[in-house]
């Protein structure tokens, strides 16, 4: 992948391509674990990790929050003559820090890298401007679009939803901004598109039909899918569930939910989940848990890589540090058979109080560092065979006899009774899970003894 910056300015003028020295360097702009050439199995490790840089958190958030104003002071806007005119040297800033970092994919909302016109078509003129510069930086570097999607949270209009407004105007206007993030994506070579319901849900069911927005999403979906595939669309469409904020209860509310959801209107052909680590926490799980109740549907897509805070019951965001969590997530993502078109998107920013440039390489740097080491974690289980052998040893019963035949639909239910209620099954049940045993063995892993 070529480096690049604009001849006449350099965004990260002290900062050059990152390297890898090991954990032995001390060095905070240079990668402690991440070897991207380094080979596990037949995949390089950054083969495997698919990492993405997030063009909203990374080049848009300013370090607003409720209480206070914009923190950074992004050089791309300092003494830009027009929005589009920013517009266009952020783009030059991404694809500097793009190349520097070594990241080869990156994700967009459509307003993070066009500002909205006063119409739907100028909007749409804005957007493919930038789509034309885009593609020749692609050319130029070797960076790809992991996937594009459609900010529809930001403006007024989408205070009460989007595809599920009870106003059929804003609807109307969502597909519209929609079809022109498709047709950006398709132009771009996005290997995927992103459905976020940022205000896909209630406030007050006082107010609110609930299933009239439902049946009123899952249309919207499914039209945007067949416009998209008409267009050529080969990619997959992901669903990124989250419980909650800014709407009190979303549609997507987890995992299971979207599952739920895209089986009944029909529409787990087409489309995938983008599962969230800080979302997870929001709904109450796991990250891991959430991972693995996607590939168990079979709907495992790609990954927003996060963190939250315990502490707060928001969506704050962080860059992933903690090595349990990614050895855990990669360990499912590993024996769901990987990403295919999916990836691990940095959907992170750095704290409001975070202010030198250098620290948007040294957040990534950190969170690119975790999943490598999570990865390598991951591997090892799997390779050792101890954890995974346990499993499969525990459900063991279930391999032949009657429990083959209870798997296959063999037994009826008076037959399951009817050995349930034999003598040789009196003293059954009463087998060790083993949890303990199991997380001192995972800490050992971590350790790497």
């Amino acid at each position: 992948m070529a480096e690049y910056h604009t001849g006449d300015r350099e965004y990260f003028p002290k900062i050059g391509k990152i390297p890898f020295e090991g954990p032995e360097s001390d060095n905070p702009l240079a990668f402690k674990f991440y070897d991207p050439e380094k080979k596990l199995g037949r995949k390089k490790m950054k083969d495997h990790l698919r990492f993405a840089v997030a063009y909203w958190h990374s080049f848009c958030a300013d370090g607003t929050d409720p209480f206070g104003a914009a923190t950074h002071a992004h050089p791309w806007v300092a003494g830009a003559k027009s929005p589009m005119e920013a517009a266009e040297r952020k783009m030059d800033a991404a694809f500097e820090f793009f190349t520097k970092l070594g990241a080869e994919l990156y994700c967009f909302h459509d307003r993070d890298m066009a500002p909205e016109g006063e119409t739907p078509a100028e909007s749409e003129k804005n957007l493919f401007s930038l789509v034309s510069r885009a593609k020749k930086l692609q050319k130029a570097t070797g960076v790809r679009l992991l996937w594009g999607t459609a900010n529809l949270f930001t403006h007024p209009r989408f205070m009460n939803g989007a595809a599920t407004n009870p106003e059929f105007g804003v609807v109307a206007l969502a597909a519209a901004q929609v079809k022109a993030a498709i047709d950006a994506t398709i132009e771009l070579g996005g290997q995927g598109y992103t459905f976020w319901g940022g205000r896909e849900g209630y406030m007050s069911l006082l107010n609110t039909d609930l299933k009239r927005e439902k049946d009123h999403l899952a249309r919207f979906l499914s039209s945007a899918r067949d416009y998209a595939r008409k267009q050529g669309f080969k990619g997959v469409f992901y669903i990124e569930p989250k419980p909650m904020e800014p709407t009190k209860h979303q549609y997507d509310y987890d995992t299971e939910t979207v599952i739920g959801f895209l089986r009944y209107y029909g529409l787990d052909k087409d489309f995938r989940l983008n599962i969230e680590a800080n979302h997870a926490e929001l709904a109450g799980h796991d990250f891991a848990h959430e991972l693995e109740t996607a590939a168990a549907a079979g709907l495992f897509g790609s990954v927003d890589a996060n963190r939250g805070d315990s502490q707060n019951g928001w969506d704050t965001d962080q860059f992933p540090l903690s090595y349990y969590e990614t050895a855990t997530a990669m360990y499912a993502v590993l024996r769901a058979g990987g990403f295919t078109t999916g990836g691990l998107n940095f959907d992170a920013k750095i704290r409001r109080n975070s202010v030198d440039p250098a620290d948007l390489f040294i957040a990534h740097i950190g969170g690119m560092d975790t999943f490598a080491v999570g990865l390598e974690i991951a591997n090892r289980i799997i390779a050792d065979g101890k954890i995974p052998g346990f499993v499969k040893k525990r459900y063991s019963s279930f391999n032949s006899g009657d429990g083959a035949k209870f798997e296959k639909g063999e037994l009826s239910f008076e037959e399951l009774a009817g050995i349930g209620g034999s003598a040789a099954y009196g003293k059954t049940g009463i087998s060790s899970g083993k949890q303990e045993y199991l997380e001192n063995l995972l800490n050992q892993y971590l350790l790497g003894l």
